[in-house]
């Protein structure tokens, strides 16, 4: 049977990983809608690709370049978040929610008040929001599937397991390109060095944030909505293979962990097949050629956004979401040569220390805080230098 799909975010890492997979089986496929912010060619060529019967682009002064580019298609073209989030609730069996960053926060949260099965690549909207989503999609029935590697490595070591039965989740880490350096090193690191993951292709902004382990510690938080876990069953290890995606032990002692290579077609082909599987053309994984699997405890020292992400965690309501914002302002002020790589949690260190606002009630007030949090964390970084 066809199974109709949206991608929101098609352009980046994540969407371009769904369009592989969609392209691989088009006759099992139906595209109803795509979205872009900026990339109107990547957006087009997409479209073309798949007769995807709507594209958006989030920016609306792109409008006409984005009808240029699919002149001669049948593709309706709309443009600005509005037509992003209502595209969200376009009629698709599947959705993919792939727009990094809090800017997907509003079109996620459309889809799971309209019922979807949300294949979710955006951590940064459930740790901003995590307990509104969640309760969005058990009144909707909305079905959560997450993407992370690591969530949904869980997701498939919990299949068919009481969560009574658990008795921790442990997320693994590569470590990223700083995982043996000192703290020497990595002041010194420039956005060109803290972007060369060494084992996954990403986006700049993930690159940094698992450089930095901040994306480990956003998966925490993550973990915790998504399996409702508590802070204290939850771990983080170090294992630079990339091959054990994550871990789940339970109370007789058995522990299941999913490997696979490390190429994000796995974990999307999990969710855009469930419950069956598909031929995603990664790489085989060859464990008599890998050799050997290495485990270590993380160096809190050296990375303190995983204290400062599960500190954020523990105290929860709008600390996570200040948390986010924070480092997302941080990262890109790196990623400008703004500041230094360690000031990163630094700045995000100080906001969490100055802003303490009341916990959210509504999208709109997590979307203030996040705004908040960004204004005084451009307060923080005034004085720091590259």
């Amino acid at each position: 049977m066809t199974r109709s799909v949206s991608i929101l975010g098609a352009t980046g890492s994540v969407g371009q990983s769904t369009l592989d997979l969609v392209l691989r089986e088009p006759n099992k496929f139906d595209v109803v809608a795509l979205t872009a912010h900026r990339d109107v060619a990547g957006l087009a060529k997409a479209a073309r690709a798949t007769n995807a019967k709507l594209a958006v682009i989030s920016d609306p002064t792109l409008h006409g370049a984005l009808v240029d580019a699919l002149s001669g298609t049948n593709t309706e073209i709309a443009s600005g978040d509005e037509a992003v989030t209502d595209a969200a609730c376009r009629d698709a069996d599947w959705l993919m929610a792939a727009i990094v960053g809090c800017a997907g926060l509003k079109s996620t949260m459309a889809a799971l008040k309209c019922g979807r099965t949300v294949a979710f690549a955006n951590k940064e909207s459930l740790v901003s929001a995590g307990s509104l989503m969640i309760s969005a999609a058990e009144a909707s029935g909305a079905t959560l599937l997450p993407v992370d590697s690591e969530h949904n490595a869980i997701f498939q070591c919990l299949a068919g397991n009481s969560a009574k039965t658990v008795r921790k989740i442990v997320l693994t880490a590569s470590g990223g390109p700083f995982r043996t350096s000192t703290l020497e090193q990595m002041a010194a690191a420039t956005p060109e060095t803290a972007v060369k993951h060494p084992n996954w292709s990403m986006g700049a902004k993930i690159s940094v944030d698992s450089a930095t382990m901040m994306n480990k510690g956003l998966e925490l938080i993550e973990a915790h909505y998504l399996f409702a876990t508590e802070s204290a069953r939850l771990g983080v290890l170090f294992h630079p293979q990339s091959v054990v995606h994550s871990m789940v032990e339970y109370i007789d002692g058995s522990v299941l962990a999913q490997m696979g290579s490390p190429d994000m077609r796995i974990p999307i082909a999990s969710t855009l097949a469930w419950p069956d599987r598909m031929e995603t053309g990664a790489e085989p994984l060859n464990l008599a050629a890998i050799g050997r699997l290495d485990f270590e405890e993380p160096d809190l020292a050296r990375f303190p956004a995983l204290t400062l992400a599960r500190d954020a965690l523990e105290a929860g309501g709008a600390r996570p979401a200040v948390l986010n914002a924070a480092n997302e302002t941080a990262v890109a002020a790196f990623l400008a040569r703004r500041i230094g790589f360690l000031a990163i949690a630094d700045v995000v260190k100080a906001v969490l220390d100055r802003y303490d606002p009341a916990d959210p009630a509504t999208i709109e007030d997590v979307l203030a805080i996040d705004a908040e949090a960004r204004r005084v964390a451009e307060t923080a970084m005034k004085g720091l230098t590259a």
